[in-house]
């Protein structure tokens, strides 16, 4: 059965899935949905045999209708290969109670290598088939790991460039370090004085700037993009929690058709998206549990209905989360609204214009599948610390995050179904705030220093990724104003 895309605000007609994931956004500004979610018809004894890549060919095959068997198994070949540091790519790690689902096992070491690995070669099959002529921009805003994994899958991949956009003083320093090193000669990134929603919102309007897309076309190039808002991106993110369960079912931790928990530290909201979308698929998830940082726009969001992003930015010590637009979310909402377009569209324009939208009593109350927390900084740190000394494991900070909302959950509910948590950064990118929490302050050491004593103090073989740019040269250093983010872009592609 073919699935097709359409817009979550329901001017556009519906599109395939190869054209979804060129486009990355919609014309009228909607976000790419399915028009119906596909069900998981492999059984689950076969599941718990397979590999990750063929676990993600039964799952995204059902999702791509319009790639061949030949082309998706391609690209699931050369994106699950050996840059990933672990044959299985997502193993699980009990600890404290819960499975820790390791999600940083590549290039990067975040979970964003997880789609970004494969978002590439699902690109430039999806040109071809299309007969694109242009060359492909990937333009992207990154809280700090998206940039560098879509960088290090786009590098230097023919008929693309990619251009990347972060908050200068709002990432960890490993991970400016990680993208200002990246080598590519299609590659570039630049830093704005400003957060990361300034970033995202000023790519989302070039997005839609049509005079902009009409001066590209001239000069021979199309936007498309590596965000989380990519369908490309959402579908692959489906197939880790499809593995995480077989995985459970194989080492027989669950029975076959056991309900699990799932929780994920969430700031764009694509991770936990993924998640429901799984469950809709037919995977035993009892409850989706959502846990955010001090930022906590969307716990908020799930215990009043309102979504209001009239509110201070607080930099976290989970940067990546450090969030107050969570684009994914209108997928949601279009869900509740029970896919009526115009809704949709109609409360995203309230959050535009005035910074909030409040869902029906009737929507709010289809969001029983959601259970949503947050953590203060304090207690981010008490979850790293803690799980180390009962389990002697060292997680980063965002893992922290959905450790200790997990915690929460438990105390409140009572609930102790086998839960599985989205562990999505190794503690290497987050040294300093990590090492803090153990209490090993080292403030005589700088970053690197601090990669060393983690190994040390964990055991933990420092990851390539960390290694490979402890002495690399500095390519990027571009800085602008938000404002300047338009004129950077046509500097870069030399467009007068």
């Amino acid at each position: 059965m073919q699935v097709l895309y359409k817009s979550t605000r329901g001017k556009e007609q519906a599109v395939t899935a190869s054209m979804a994931i060129l486009k990355g956004l919609s014309e009228d500004g909607g976000l790419f949905v399915p028009e119906s979610i596909p069900q998981l018809d492999v059984p689950m004894d076969k599941l718990a045999q397979m590999t990750y890549q063929e676990t993600a060919y039964e799952v995204m095959s059902r999702f791509l209708t319009d790639f061949t068997e030949d082309e998706l198994k391609n690209c699931i070949n050369k994106a699950y290969d050996s840059k990933f540091d672990t044959e299985k790519i997502a193993p699980l790690h009990e600890a404290d109670g819960a499975y820790f689902l390791e999600l940083f096992h590549g290039a990067t070491i975040a979970f964003k290598d997880m789609a970004l690995s494969i978002l590439p070669h699902l690109m430039t099959t999806a040109a071809k088939k299309n007969n694109v002529k242009n060359e492909i921009v990937i333009l992207t805003a990154t809280s700090g790991d998206t940039g560098k994994a879509a960088m290090a899958g786009f590098a230097d991949v023919p008929g693309t460039k990619i251009i990347v956009f972060y908050p200068k003083h709002g990432v960890s320093p490993i991970q400016e370090k990680q993208m200002v090193t990246q080598k590519g000669a299609n590659t570039y990134v630049v830093g704005i004085t400003g957060n990361f929603d300034d970033a995202q919102t000023a790519v989302k309007k070039m997005f839609n700037d049509h005079e902009l897309a009409a001066e590209l076309d001239q000069a021979g190039f199309q936007f498309s993009s590596a965000n989380s808002i990519n369908i490309g991106r959402l579908v692959p993110q489906i197939v880790y929690y499809v593995y995480a369960y077989a995985s459970l079912v194989r080492d027989g931790r669950i029975k076959d058709g056991q309900e699990i928990n799932v929780v994920v530290p969430t700031g764009n909201f694509g991770n936990i998206l993924a998640a429901y979308y799984a469950k809709q698929m037919g995977l035993p998830i009892h409850k989706l549990i959502c846990a955010s940082n001090e930022n906590r726009v969307l716990y908020d969001f799930f215990r009043t209905g309102t979504y209001d992003r009239k509110r201070d930015f607080i930099l976290t010590t989970s940067p990546s989360m450090d969030i107050l637009i969570s684009s994914n979310l209108e997928r949601l909402i279009y869900r509740l609204t029970g896919e009526n377009a115009e809704k949709c569209a109609e409360l995203m324009k309230s959050l535009s214009e005035g910074g909030e939208y409040t869902i029906t009593d009737e929507m709010k109350a289809q969001l029983v599948d959601f259970y949503g927390n947050f953590c203060s900084e304090d207690e981010t740190a008490q979850a790293i610390s803690d799980i180390y000394k009962n389990s002697n494991y060292v997680i980063d900070t965002h893992t922290a995050v959905a450790a200790g909302v997990y915690k929460k959950y438990v105390s409140e509910t009572a609930d102790h179904l086998p839960t599985v948590i989205a562990s999505t950064a190794s503690p290497y990118k987050f040294t300093r705030s990590v090492m803090e929490a153990l209490g090993e302050e080292h403030k005589d050491l700088d970053d690197f220093g601090l990669v060393d004593a983690l190994s040390a103090l964990s055991g933990v073989p420092v990851p390539r990724a960390v290694e490979e740019i402890r002495t690399a040269p500095v390519l990027h250093d571009r800085v602008v104003d938000a404002v300047d983010m338009p004129a950077a872009v046509k500097d870069i592609l030399k467009i007068k």
